[in-house]
């Protein structure tokens, strides 16, 4: 008896070798699911095809089926609008001439009942390369041909992403009722898109299995959604069943080692040259490192006046990290003389997996590693910086223990994240380069990160995720994710899978890393400035899910620079809202000097702000947030107007405004300074001094307001993703 299940249908398809599903076969999939398609038949010539029609009502349409034919209507191989079974008949023996169907191998043709007219949506899906299922809707038509209206979502999506896919759409407004229209059944498009792409949908099901998936179109109208037509291309091989793994140990004792290491071998130093394993012993030490360092030297008695040893099995006490920078093709074997005393390696060394003649030595040093109870970090890397531990590799980093944590596929990215983050104001929890990633996969660090009590947000450089499936299912199902901030390099060179269906060809090289700041507590950012300032937001600011950041109280001196502030908090879809009511009559009551303007933004020229010895800037902030309860109150000073104007320092008596107001109205609003400097080296430097002064009241500074507006953008954006995972979780 023929299977009707899905698995049967998917089955079958594979068992006769074939590449896709017919239409037949894809319909009766989507049919199988809950997805309405039209009153159809597969018929072998134009006699059976006039016969069917006297079951169905028409008008008809008429496809052929072939496995040779992927694009029907490009081969002539799709008629619409027939009126009787003759017309049908007719139609078939016409198609059947046609070079290219003549040409094919015709297996029959499918009479089809003509759907009555409604707006044509496209729904598709792909398995995509690193994050597995995708599903994607768009209008059809131009919209999606053309203006390539879509929206993505990785798999599985529930139904507020899919309300949400919906509501990104430009033309939306077509499906609810445009121009007077009638809206179309919005719901039961949600359903089609559940069943194809929510937790049991077919995607989902068979991950691995369906390569792309094109219901182009579905017509939707007020009475429902039907899938006209089906096109589902199956994976060249079948990538569902994976092995099964143990379970892993908990993250905070794998990576422990790495951020706090008791014991350092160090393979890669010279007793004659200075090479780069000799400068990271010394900068341990200039750092303050408290272990043990165990140069490691086949024939050397000494090195950097400490002893070493022949090989990583032969040290006075195991291993907690190794620093290896040897030659690529010896390292396997040193990695596997440890025999279980090395519990993490970083490979600095290049000439794995990075060049086509590496990969085998890759695989060769995961093996190896492995065998001998190391977990290996790289290759291709840079190394460490974790201050707690006492370990690092660039030299003057800052030795405070900070509350983000860091990981990056660049090693010389990093060391520019670090020097540039120090003088910002930026501190770490830790730091890891991790070049190819051959063994541990950066979700493992971020696990840490997010078990790490000293982490609060963590910041990822990242070119190939690498088990982008189990990233992503971190993010979803740890029980206290923490904000993710990603600086996403090669957006345009992932060279994905060439497209066999639409939702292949507008898939793009960035889609999946877009879908996942929209579904989870992620950020995306272009540039290392746009980085480091949302991270800086995130050291000092606690999130709030239940109010996500969105109107703004713009306060200081320049009224140019309020303006053009205005305008930068709303290209990130911030408020900068006039003030009524008490808020303002409170604010115009204190009757503040000639040229002040309390309206929203509240323009402070210096001799505003040096009123009452500069503490007036205490009463404004007060009245603000008593009364105007802002999500965020953005300060802006620009330094080079208090040049030479008076004994009292207004900046400074601020931070004490600004550290009082918090303690009197806690959790009332985030509160961030942008402190603008003429770019003399007399300013900086005083902008570097008071940088200091305010990391202590936990006040991040910024070099200019649209970058203050952006890093709050990105703080608004998280706060809402954290309140929509947690109104999920309460559901489940």
């Amino acid at each position: 008896m023929l299977d009707t299940t899905p698995e049967g249908i998917v089955a079958r398809a594979r068992n006769d070798g074939r590449a896709a599903l017919d239409e037949a076969a894809g319909k009766a999939l989507l049919a199988a699911v809950g997805i309405r398609t039209p009153r159809s038949k597969v018929v072998a010539d134009a006699e059976a095809g006039a016969l069917a029609t006297r079951e169905m009502q028409g008008p008809f349409v008429v496809k052929v089926i072939s496995p040779d034919i992927l694009h029907k209507s490009d081969a002539g191989g799709v008629v619409l609008r027939l009126n009787d079974g003759e017309a049908v008949a007719a139609a078939i023996r016409d198609m059947a001439g046609k070079p290219a169907i003549a040409a094919a191998t015709v297996e029959g043709w499918l009479v089809e009942e003509m759907v009555p007219q409604g707006r044509e949506v496209v729904l598709g899906g792909l398995d995509d390369a690193e994050f597995g299922p995708m599903i994607m809707v768009g209008l059809g038509g131009i919209f999606v041909e053309l203006l390539r209206d879509v929206s993505f979502r990785i798999c599985p999506i529930s139904r507020d992403d899919a309300r949400a896919m919906l509501d990104e759409l430009k033309g939306v407004a077509l499906l609810r009722g445009a121009r007077g229209e009638l809206p179309v059944n919005e719901e039961a498009l949600v359903d089609a898109m559940l069943a194809l792409g929510g937790e049991d949908g077919l995607l989902v099901r068979f991950a691995g299995q369906i390569a792309e998936a094109d219901l182009n179109p579905v017509i939707v109208s007020p009475e429902g959604a039907v899938a006209v037509d089906a096109r589902f291309i199956l994976a060249a091989n079948d990538r569902s069943r994976t092995e099964a793994r143990s379970a892993a140990p908990p993250a905070l004792d794998t990576f422990r080692p790495l951020f706090e290491p008791k014991t350092v071998a160090v393979l890669g130093a010279s007793t004659k040259d200075v090479q780069i394993a000799n400068t990271f012993i010394r900068r341990l030490k200039a750092f303050g490192f408290e272990g043990s360092i165990y140069p490691i030297h086949p024939q050397a008695a000494e090195i950097e006046g400490l002893p070493a040893y022949p090989s990583l099995g032969e040290t006075p006490e195991p291993v907690d990290y190794a620093y290896v920078a040897i030659g690529a093709q010896r390292i396997p074997d040193a990695l596997a003389a440890g025999r279980g005393r090395c519990r993490i390696a970083q490979v600095i060394s290049s000439g794995f997996g990075e060049v086509a003649e590496g990969r085998e030595l890759e695989r060769e040093l995961v093996e190896k590693a492995r065998a001998a109870g190391t977990r290996v970090i790289g290759p291709n890397c840079l190394g460490t910086y974790s201050p707690r531990g006492g370990l690092t590799f660039p030299a003057d980093a800052p030795k405070e223990l900070g509350r983000i944590g860091i990981v990056s596929q660049s090693g010389g990215l990093s060391t520019d994240i670090i020097k540039r983050g120090q003088w910002r104001g930026l501190r770490f929890s830790g730091l890891v380069t991790m070049g190819n990633s051959a063994d541990v996969k950066p979700h493992e660090l971020v696990e840490y990160y997010f078990d790490d009590p000293e982490t609060r947000a963590v910041g990822l450089y990242i070119e190939d995720v690498r088990e982008g499936r189990a990233f992503f299912e971190l993010l979803r199902h740890h029980p206290a994710p923490k904000p993710v901030v990603i600086l996403k390099g090669g957006r345009t060179a992932l060279g994905r899978m060439a497209a066999a269906s639409h939702t292949g060809a507008l898939a793009g090289d960035n889609r999946a890393w877009e879908a996942m700041a929209t579904q989870l507590p992620v950020a995306l950012v272009s540039s290392v400035d746009a980085f480091i300032d949302a991270l800086l937001a995130l050291q000092h600011f606690t999130l709030r899910p239940e109010k996500p950041t969105r109107s703004v109280v713009l306060f200081g001196n320049g009224g140019g620079a309020s303006v053009l502030g205005t305008d930068a908090f709303a290209d990130h879809e911030l408020v900068v809202q006039p003030f009524v009511g008490e808020a303002l009559a409170r604010l115009e009551a204190m009757g503040l000097p000639p040229g002040t303007s309390v309206l929203n933004p509240v323009d402070t020229p210096v001799r505003t702000l040096q009123e009452k010895d500069g503490l007036i800037a205490g009463e404004i902030l007060d009245t603000v947030l008593r009364h105007a309860r802002p999500d965020a109150v953005a300060i802006h000073l620009n330094l080079a107007a208090f040049v030479g104007r008076g004994t009292v320092d207004p900046i400074g008596n601020l931070f004490s405004m600004i550290e009082e107001a918090a303690r009197k109205h806690p959790g009332t609003s985030h509160m961030a300074l942008a402190m603008r400097s003429d770019g003399s080296p007399e300013l900086d430097e005083t902008r570097r001094v008071y940088r200091a002064r305010a990391a202590a009241i936990d006040l991040p500074i910024f070099d200019e307001i649209p970058a203050m507006a952006q890093a709050l953008a990105v703080v608004g954006r998280l706060e809402q993703r954290f309140a929509s995972l947690g109104r999920r979780r309460r559901r489940a």
